[in-house]
């Protein structure tokens, strides 16, 4: 699948003494950890379901993902980035059904609205865009790899994976039994099919049904299931080390994947190819709307397009979602795109001015901000702050300079 044209992007060459390792809060450990030191960076993130266009709940997520990928750029790392795109999945099917379209036709068309709106958020492109359809035989291997250890059962036609085989299964997500089983039966599982060995035990191959496409494999004509998915693409192309103590650095995605997904993909992970699946599992908070967390099936959503088609800039919209802790879950106000076209202007003349205030001091203090956890809130302080230097007549800083950093580290292209 293609992905989006690449950025250029700085490195920190002169803020070497002021760049800090990047830490970030890891789902499984319950703590903000420092990532190690590495000249490569394997980081591995959901992507969408191709039937609605990108809400900014996803662009929240995927700006948050873009956020790591520049710091560890910017501090001189590589990154392998990969995201799928599930475009085989019931949302989608059904969808296309309600609407009278062939559902490949309304992925492709998605798919591509999904990229635009990336390209406009100014968003680094992954080193892999990869759809379900296209890697459908690296993920028959991925089952088979599990099938090989006894590590799957079927259920009439359908092929289960046994996720007690993962002694962490659950263990990284912290939740409780009956809260977790309630995610499951919420979130695409089915706890109450029977003939299961165990509730929680994820379908890996569904066989097909009237009406739905197929694949053919060793299992049956079918379909993959959504966990497995994720975990063999990941490891097929962030190409893992084997001696290494896990297979990716960091799986990513909003918090609602949480459990099951990224639980049930990390175990997978594990049985296929007995090396822990990822060290950090991190994770970007909901967005909601009117008091309920914007969703497609709630249909409460907002749009990047249309806020763009509507004449609002995308670095408006970046800069808006910034003004939040990627961790945190809010409510979208009414103000904030008006707010956050207004600071962004704010910005942009200051930056034109003569003279601007020193801009050394800033570039190290947003190091820290952003090495911090990402704290996205505190660097739009401090920037407000030099603005407000700025217009006071400070002076001995360089606009270039900074607009440089703004563009590299946060991804405002002002």
């Amino acid at each position: 699948m293609k992905s989006w044209a690449e950025l250029s992007l700085g490195k920190s060459e002169g803020y070497r003494g002021v760049y800090r390792t990047l830490s970030l809060y890891n789902t499984a450990s319950q703590s903000v950890e420092e990532l190690p030191n590495k000249d490569l960076y394997r980081l591995y993130v959901c992507g969408i379901t191709p039937y609605d266009a990108t809400h900014l709940g996803h662009a929240a997520t995927y700006v948050t993902f873009d956020l790591i990928n520049r710091y560890l750029r910017f501090g001189g790392a590589s990154v392998s980035y990969v995201q799928n795109i599930t475009d085989i999945d019931d949302p989608l099917f059904e969808r296309a059904k309600r609407d009278g379209l062939d559902w490949s036709e309304l992925a492709t068309s998605q798919i591509e609205l999904f990229r635009g709106d990336m390209v406009a958020l100014h968003v680094i492109p992954p080193n892999h865009y990869i759809g379900v359809v296209e890697a459908m035989q690296i993920i028959i291997d991925a089952i088979s790899a599990l099938a090989s250890k006894d590590a799957t059962y079927k259920v009439d036609d359908d092929l289960y994976f046994r996720v007690r085989l993962d002694p962490d299964f659950l263990k990284r997500t912290h939740l409780s039994t009956d809260i977790a089983m309630g995610y499951f039966a919420e979130r695409g599982g089915d706890p109450k099919r029977p003939g299961k060995s165990d509730p929680f035990d994820a379908l890996v191959w569904k066989a097909q049904r009237d009406g739905e496409p197929g694949w053919p494999s060793p299992f049956g004509v079918g379909r993959p299931g959504w966990h497995i998915e994720c975990s063999a693409i990941a490891l097929h192309y962030l190409r893992p080390i084997a001696s290494d103590d896990y297979a990716i650095d960091i799986q990513g995605g909003g918090s609602d994947l949480i459990f099951p997904h990224h639980d049930m993909s990390a175990s997978q992970g594990l049985i296929a190819t007995d090396q822990k699946f990822a060290q950090f599992f991190v994770h970007a908070g909901m967005i909601g709307l009117d008091g309920t967390k914007m969703s497609k099936s709630l249909g409460n959503l907002i749009f990047v397009s249309r806020l763009i088609n509507d004449g609002i800039e995308p670095m408006a919209v970046r800069l808006a979602l910034l003004g939040h802790h990627y961790r945190s879950d809010h409510m979208w106000g009414s103000s904030e795109i008006s707010d956050a076209s207004a600071f962004l202007e704010r910005i942009r003349l200051n930056l034109a001015r003569m003279e601007v205030a020193p801009t050394q001091p800033l570039i190290a203090d947003l190091l820290a901000a952003l090495s911090d956890d990402l704290d996205t809130v505190r660097a739009l302080e401090l920037i407000e702050s030099w603005c407000a230097a700025t217009e006071k007549g400070g002076s001995g800083g360089s606009a270039g300079q900074l607009s440089r950093v703004l563009d590299d580290l946060l991804g405002l292209a002002i």
